[in-house]
This record gives structure tokens, sequence and C-alpha cells, in this order.
């Protein structure tokens, strides 16, 4: 018994040939769509990247209790189950995350690992800058992502193409032997979408623009033109994903390992570019393009090749899958089911941020559960391993933490429980959305169907009570931790209209008569009398709750494109500023 997981970051579903009439040239996912089984309801479940790897090693839930980080110590890990059963498991990766404080335990569970670096701004090669220190951290990811560049010059040296080898190597040298799972986890096509020229010429556009092939995560703002070209930028990342893909291919043609090896190609998230007015992912909704993702499986035991599955999948459903494969049972911990198995009736799906939107699909309607008050709380966290992605918890956010009771899944642990404030991630703005993906598969029209929300907020709640959410978490979103879901607790309807001002697309900031101040950091717009009168009046919260933990030379446009305030509001600051 042998398996293969083929894992990307941020794959958009909605771009391949498999399922949609797209311009993305990959003719190697049509070719594993008849070598496999292709999932047409598969969604995500914790967000984003480290998250999402969670639940593929625990086959649970997380973003209820926990924010972004490390495996606990009471977590089960699927390549360690393994791994103790004496099935040999490789992981070869250049997913930057995984050596980030945020992700240190999650490759040490496979019997062997290996790790190609230079993706994103992985520190990686050290060239010291000539203007020194200052930059916000931003603008040093991408000097460190220029630097990393030059140490790739040919597609041979790119991070994807050296992993994808190593995993190939695996294979030339493990392929006869028995009992092994080798994930090859790439972290293409996330941004930058860096590729070299061939996969350029895949995508000819006349385009004289600045080099845009990293967006930022904030609502759209730039020319038609210069959105277009990212889009092709993304593309030529996902062909550049298909030849490795392709390669996958061939070598398991070449070992003849369909007769007894398991394969999974999955991704934990999409991207957004462009659609419903936003880039990337996190600070928006969790639409559809995002949630619903690529999932191919071709399972020996049941022999589904070239064949369309319509059940409900979930990211939780594969470490089930890949134990029961190797003849382990799953955990009593694991949610999640073992994809050789059919889904029940009443199958739905649990994703989210921790400190977003709550969100359940029963593969027709989606409902996105807000926060009922302004300030996003209560929400805390549940950890025995106190880190964020790239640092640890600091001394003040741990002053007030205290021991909670065990849950369910902690092993009988009690977990530090530490107040988090939410940051950028204040679903209240966005209000609560529920969509008909059968009369609107865009989610270009939120519904407005009280008897439709309740029967979606009754799922939501029976899904939050299975994965054990904390009482704060329906407190936060303004429902029963016990007792039943009423109409009094609909939100649909009362969010409506906060709804509507947030999707608004933002005027483009040289069209605005204050151009120079909205666009100025708002130290400065706040240093000068108007200008502080300004914001006091039409956008109070700015100063009182947001300040703190706003970057340096964050300005009001910046704050509007991220979602702090409406479009609306924008505008009144530019009349206001512009008297």
């Amino acid at each position: 018994m042998k398996a293969v997981i083929l894992m990307f970051d941020s794959l958009n579903r909605h771009l391949l040939p498999p399922y949609a009439d797209t311009f993305v040239d990959a003719p190697n996912f049509a070719r594993l769509a008849h070598r496999a089984a292709t999932f047409d309801s598969f969604y995500a479940g914790s967000l984003p990247c480290m998250p999402a790897r969670r639940e593929l090693h625990t086959g649970r839930h997380n973003f209820l209790h926990r924010s972004w980080g490390p495996l606990e110590p009471f977590d089960d890990s699927m390549p360690q189950l393994l791994r103790d059963a004496g099935v040999h498991t490789h992981l070869a990766s250049d997913h930057p995350h995984y050596w980030e404080d945020g992700g240190a335990t999650y490759h040490t569970r496979y019997s062997t690992w290996e790790f190609f670096r230079g993706q994103e701004g992985d520190p990686w090669k050290g060239v010291v800058p000539d203007d020194g220190a200052g930059a916000s951290w931003r603008d040093a990811m991408v000097r460190q992502d220029r630097v990393n560049r030059g140490y790739m010059p040919t597609e041979a040296d790119h991070s994807q193409t050296r992993t994808v080898d190593a995993g190939l190597h695996f294979l030339d040298v493990n392929a006869h032997a028995d009992r092994w799972l080798l994930q090859i986890e790439l972290f293409d096509p996330h941004e930058p979408f860096f590729t070299h020229q061939p996969y350029k010429d895949l995508y000819p556009r006349d385009y004289d623009g600045p080099a845009f092939d990293w967006p930022g995560y904030h609502k759209v703002t730039e020319p038609e033109e210069q959105v277009e070209h990212a889009r092709r930028e993304y593309a030529a990342l996902v062909s550049m994903c298909d030849r490795s893909l392709g390669r996958v291919l061939d070598a398991m043609d070449a070992h003849g390992l369909w007769d007894d090896t398991l394969l999974i190609v999955n991704t934990d998230h999409g991207f957004l570019l462009g659609e419903h007015g936003w880039w990337a992912k996190s600070v928006q909704p969790w639409f559809n393009e995002l949630v619903h993702l690529p999932m191919f499986l071709w399972d020996p035991r049941t022999g589904g090749r070239d064949e369309r599955r319509g059940d409900l999948a979930r990211t939780i459903d594969i470490a089930p899958t890949v134990l029961r494969y190797f003849g382990l049972e799953p955990t009593a911990d694991m949610q999640g089911r073992d994809l050789a198995l059919p889904a029940g009736r009443e199958a739905t799906a649990l994703f989210g941020i921790h400190g977003g939107h709550v969100n359940v699909t029963d593969g027709r309607y989606v409902y996105m559960r807000a926060c009922d008050d302004p300030g996003n709380g209560p929400l805390d966290e549940y950890t025995l391993m106190p880190t964020h992605m790239r640092s640890r918890f600091a001394p003040d956010e741990l002053k007030d933490w205290e021991p909670a009771e065990p849950f369910g899944f902690t092993k009988g642990l009690r977990t530090m429980r530490v107040p988090s404030a939410g940051g950028w991630l204040n679903p209240w703005r966005h209000g609560t959305l529920l969509f008909d993906l059968r009369e609107d598969p865009h989610q270009s029209a939120p519904l407005h169907d009280d008897e439709v929300e309740l029967r979606m907020a009754r799922l939501l709640v029976e899904a939050m009570r299975g994965s054990e959410a904390p009482a704060a978490q329906f407190a936060r979103l303004g429902l029963p931790a016990v007792g039943p879901v009423t109409r009094a607790h609909l939100h649909v309807r009362a969010h409506a209209e906060r709804a509507a001002a947030m999707a608004e697309p933002l005027p483009r900031a040289e069209r605005l008569r204050a151009h120079a101040l909205l666009t100025a950091p708002l130290n400065e717009v706040t240093a000068t009398a108007r200008g502080r009168d300004a914001v006091e009046r039409i956008a109070p919260d700015l100063l009182r709750t947001e300040r703190v933990a706003l970057p340096p030379g964050l300005s009001l446009y910046d704050l509007a494109a991220s979602g702090a305030m409406t479009a609306e509001r924008l505008r009144e600051l530019d009349a206001a500023l512009a008297e």
C-alpha cells in the first residue's frame, strides 16, 4: 500500500479545465481527471494555510478555537499515526510557513522531510539593503523576494521545480517498496506569481504598466489592464504547476503505481483575482472562489476513474481516508469520513477563519454568519502553543490568560484561554450573508429569505456544537450555545444595508478631489486641525479602535481598500478634506 499527496496552495478551481471553460493552459489537470475521480463539491474548512494543514493532519476543524498556529500537544497527526504504524512518510515542500514559528511542529511528524527555500519573502539569501532598516513589513518581504528570485535564474532553479525533483527522486528510490506515503507540497500558485518567461509567453498581452504579480489583501483599486495582467501572471504560474503535475503523473505511469497507490491532488484554498471586487483572501467574506476547491482522488479500493463525484466532501476527510487506506482506524477526535464511503444525506461543510465569519453550506446554500457587535467579541484563543505565524505571543497578549476547562479533543488537558482582538478580520463590516448557489452561482446577489436562513442557522449551530465551539463563539455570533435557534436569531435582513455598503467598489484614488490627503499617512492627516476634525466627525472609530494596530504609513484610502470603511464614508471624507 502506497500513497501520494500532491498539494498546491491557492489553486483556483474555477480556472482549471476539468471544472470550467478556461483560458488557463493546464492539460495535465484534464489528464488527471481521466485517471481519477473529480470532486464537484469539495470545501475547505479552517483557513488559511496552516489552519488548513492542521485539518489535513487532524481530520477536525480548529478555527473556532485557534488562529494560525502549530500542531498542539493533544492533536492527532495523520502522518505521525502512519509513521508509528510502520508506514514511512516523507514530505518534500517549498512551503515557507512550515519553518516559521506558527508551523514549526508539522514537518517533524513525518519520518523524513526536505525543504526548498526561496518562496515569497522567505528569509533565505542574505543581502544587506543599501537603504538600511525602516522598511514596512510588506516592503521588506517584497525586497527579500527580489533577492530570492535572483538565485533562481532558470526554471530548473525554481523552488517548485526542485521540490518536484525531490518527490520524483523519492519515487525512483522507493517505487518498489511498500507502505509509504509521499507528500509533495508546493507553495505555488500562491502569490507572488513568479514564473520564467516560457510560461508568461503562454499568455501574450500588450501591457506597459507597473510590474504586478503580487496583489495585496484589499479591494481592487487598480485599473482593469493591471488587474488583467495579474490574472495572466497567475495563469502562467498555474501552467507551471500543471507541468509539475504532469511530471508526477508520468512517474506514476513509469513505475506502474496506479494499481496499489492512492493519489490525492488538492489545495488549501483559492485566491481572488478581482472577483467580488477583491484581491486575495482572509480580509473579505469567504466566497466560493476561495473555499469551493478542486480535489482529485484515485483510490484503488473503489476504482473511481474518469468520474465526477457530487457528494459534499471536505479537507477534514483527507486524514481518515488516508488512514483507512493503510488499514488504520481514524481516531475518535477526527470529524471527517473516509472518502471511499458515501456522504450522509444531511452532509454539511463548516468553514471559516478565527475571528471572521463562521460559515456553513449544504452544497446549495451558503450561510455566512457575522458577529453581533462591531467589537467582534468575545473572542479567545485556546492553545498550549502560543505562537502566531512569524512570532511568539507577546507578553502583553499573555498577561490575562486563564486556564480553560478541557475540551473533548484535548486529551484531558486544560489549555490557555487567551483573549483575542480579532484584528483586521472583523466580519461585522460585511454583515451576515446568505447565497443560493443554484440560482446565483457567482454569489452576486445575497438572498433575503427568512425560512432558508433559519434552516441554515440551525445547520450552523449544529455544526458548531459538533465541533465543541466555545460558548464565546456563540455569544460573538448572537447564536444560542444551548436551546433552539429561532427567528429572533436571524441577521440577514438586519445586516443587508451594511453588507451592500461594504460591497460597493471604491472610486479610483486619483479621481478624488482630496487625493493627496487621502493617500497620505493617516498620522500626517490627523496632525492638522482640519484633518483630525474630518476624521473625528466622519470616521471616529479609526482613531479610537483601529489606530493602535495601524502599520506606519497607512492612509485613509488604504483603510477603505482593506474594508475598514465603506466607499460612502470615503467620499464623505473626500468632500470634507477638499473644502
